[in-house]
C-alpha cells in the first residue's frame, strides 16, 4: 500500500532568524559536542532568547533548517555579509519546508509572471486549501496555526527581498548571489536555485 504523503513544515518554529543562524552555523562548523551545544545554548544563551525553553526551540528549529545544507553553506552563513547570509538562511528554510517550496513554485511564480504589484493576503490561506488535496491533515491543522504559518512566510519572504513589507505585501525583485548560485549548483540544488530565481527568470 501506498504510504500517505504529509508535509514536515517547521514553518511555527520561526522565520528566518540570520543572527542567530550564523551561531549556529559557528556551532555546526565547529562540530560541538553536545555539553557545547548545552553550554551555548542553554547557559552562556547565545542566542540571547528570554527563556531558556525559547532559545532550544529556535536554536532546534535553524539547525534542523542547516543540517540540510552542506558545510560549505555554513560558511558562507557564518562569514558572508547580510545579504549572503540572509540568502543563505532562506535557502535553509526551503530546503526544509516543501510547503514553502512549493508556495515559491506556484504562487510567487504566477505573481511575478502576471507582474502583479502585490500579493493578495487570503493568498496563503488559498494555498494551503489548495495543498489539503495532497495532505488530509492540512484540513484538521488549527486556524491560529495556518495563520501563524502565513505571518512566518509573509515576514520570510520580506526578510529575503521578495516583499517590500509584511505590511502591505508588494513585490520586488531579488537577484541571487553569485556565491550562493555556485553553491547550489554544485551541490545539485537546482529546484531551490530555480525558486529562489523565481523574480528573475519569470520576466
Amino acid at each position: 500500500m501506498l504510504e500517505q504523503f504529509h508535509y514536515d513544515s517547521d514553518l511555527i518554529g520561526g522565520s528566518l532568524m540570520v543572527r542567530e543562524s550564523r551561531l549556529i552555523a559557528d556551532l555546526l562548523l565547529r562540530e560541538a559536542t553536545p555539553e557545547q551545544w548545552h553550554q551555548a545554548i542553554q547557559i552562556d544563551n547565545i542566542l540571547q532568547k528570554r527563556t531558556p525553553a525559547s532559545a532550544q526551540r529556535n536554536a532546534t528549529a535553524i539547525r534542523k533548517r542547516l543540517e540540510r545544507l552542506e558545510p560549505d553553506f555554513w560558511k558562507a552563513l557564518r562569514d558572508g555579509d547580510d545579504e549572503l547570509a540572509t540568502q543563505v538562511a532562506f535557502c535553509g528554510a526551503l530546503e526544509r519546508n516543501l510547503l514553502l517550496l512549493e508556495f515559491m513554485e506556484t504562487v510567487m511564480r504566477d505573481a511575478y509572471i502576471s507582474q502583479a504589484q502585490h500579493l493578495d493576503s487570503y493568498i496563503w490561506s488559498d494555498f494551503l486549501d489548495e495543498r489539503s488535496q495532497r495532505d488530509l491533515d492540512i484540513c484538521d491543522w488549527k486556524e491560529s496555526s495556518k495563520k501563524k504559518m502565513g505571518q512566518v512566510v509573509f515576514r520570510m519572504l520580506a526578510e529575503a527581498g521578495y516583499l517590500k513589507s509584511t505590511r502591505k505585501l508588494e513585490l520586488q525583485r531579488v537577484i541571487v548571489r553569485a556565491e550562493l548560485r555556485s553553491l547550489l549548483e554544485e551541490h545539485y540544488k537546482q529546484r531551490i536555485k530555480r525558486s529562489m530565481e523565481v523574480s528573475v527568470w519569470t520576466r
